[in-house]
């Protein structure tokens, strides 16, 4: 098994947990949400989570809806965003705001002035500037950066097959973005997306990947274990610093990574 934390090249760490299966991948995801969350509250008087889409932190956000996740978390000091949204209305069955929702916001006493959705229903343009102004407005008040952003306690990240994150796919020039918390980019064949950009998400206090699944498993021995090709391979470019870096994975996600004895 591969687990514990290892050495990343350059500054950081990570951390590499493999697990029987999805729901033991949820599940864990859903104790490191809770206790960055009372970390967070206890230390700063706030957490921010950034939120992903996908069936695996689905099942996560299920948990943290039920107890002991659902008592335990101080949820009036939670603030929620997203790592990124597809540009369509809240209601539409795409929206990760809506899965996020119907999974366990709206199961737990959080305010609703806390949950900080990307709206996707505007003009995507213009709903990344606005995006960004909230995000600027909430760091002035949960812990700034240079740029006014909030430093995000939890990322929560997925994976793509072709190695995107969040919406920051492939050759997109939206990976080279710097100067910028929020963007809109156009994906071939898929539309629309709001994300945030890759500096944003480095200066998290904590982001965590959950893969599982055997169609993950030839991406992820290339994101992790191949050469650095940030530009074919996204979720190569999450270094967190000086934050840490967790994988979340189960056995059929790490069938082919190289095994620590």
């Amino acid at each position: 098994m591969i687990a514990g934390e290892v050495e990343m090249t350059g500054p950081g760490r990570r951390a590499i947990e493999v697990l029987a299966d999805d729901a033991a991948v949820a599940r864990r995801g859903a104790e490191i949400f809770a206790r960055a969350a009372r970390d967070a509250v206890k230390r700063r008087g706030a957490f921010t989570a950034a939120l992903s889409g996908g069936s695996t932190p689905r099942r996560l956000y299920e948990f943290l809806g039920r107890d002991p996740w659902l008592s335990t978390v101080p949820w009036g000091q939670v603030h929620l965003l997203w790592g990124d949204e597809r540009c369509v209305p809240p209601d539409s069955p795409e929206s990760n705001y809506r899965m996020a929702r119907e999974a366990f916001i709206a199961r737990v006493p959080i305010p609703a002035k806390n949950v900080f959705r990307m709206r996707g229903e505007d003009d995507p343009a213009e709903a990344a500037v606005a995006y960004e102004m909230s995000l600027r407005e909430l760091g002035r008040t949960t812990g700034a950066m240079p740029l006014e952003a909030p430093v995000i306690d939890l990322v929560l990240l997925g994976i793509g097959t072709n190695g995107h994150t969040a919406s920051l796919f492939p050759r997109s020039p939206s990976l080279r973005i710097a100067e910028r918390l929020t963007v809109a980019t156009e994906v071939p064949d898929l539309g629309w997306r709001l994300t945030l950009t890759v500096p944003v998400i480095n200066a998290a206090r904590r982001v965590v990947f959950v893969a599982t699944g055997e169609e993950k498993a030839a991406v992820l021995a290339r994101i992790l274990q191949g050469p650095p090709r940030g530009d074919e391979l996204p979720a190569q470019l999450i270094a967190p610093h000086p934050g840490r870096l967790t994988w979340l994975l189960d056995e059929a996600a790490a069938a082919r990574l190289h095994r620590q004895r």
